[in-house]
């Protein structure tokens, strides 16, 4: 679940920002220096989903409309947090203020995790089952790579290579 949130922000960053890019000049250029593109260092969703222009007018125009929500969505459930925060490492703690800014938190996490899923749904019934399909292994591909890049399994592996110490 973590991991799909993940991807969905990631999804939804890369959208916002290679939309404009893309919709109004193309693919990125080649790096003349090294020959490489930038989509060889991470996944270029729009190309290799191959949306059509009016499938990336759909995802501006949502994402247009999604951010002041989403943002005052952030931006409630960083004052619950800190709320919370505020009221069980306050001088005086109550019981009783925890809970209820503990429900106010609970709030606006659900709200946020609403509406990312409403944007992802939103994305999901844009693309074709083409797309779709391509979409389910871009994810399962990332996830994959996520789990190889992961700091606490390299470093599992590395003390699984380590000869055991003497002592």
């Amino acid at each position: 679940m973590k991991y799909a949130k993940l991807f969905l922000f990631l999804f939804m960053m890369l959208a916002a920002g290679a939309v404009g890019a893309y919709a109004q000049d193309g693919p990125p250029p080649e790096d003349s220096e090294r020959g490489e593109r930038p989509e060889d260092h991470r996944p270029n969703l729009l190309a290799e989903l191959g949306l059509s222009r009016e499938q990336i007018q759909q995802i501006r125009r949502a994402n247009r409309e999604r951010r002041p929500v989403m943002m005052n969505a952030r931006r409630r459930m960083g004052e619950a947090a800190r709320n919370l925060d505020m009221a069980i490492y306050g001088d005086a703690v109550s019981d009783t203020d925890v809970h209820s800014r503990l429900k106010e938190f609970q709030a606006a996490e659900s709200e946020l995790s609403r509406l990312r899923f409403e944007s992802e749904l939103a994305v999901r019934k844009i693309l074709t089952p083409e797309q779709l399909v391509r979409f389910r292994d871009l994810r399962r591909r990332f996830a994959e790579e996520r789990r190889r890049n992961n700091p606490a399994r390299r470093m599992q592996r590395r003390d699984q290579q380590m000869p055991p110490t003497q002592d």
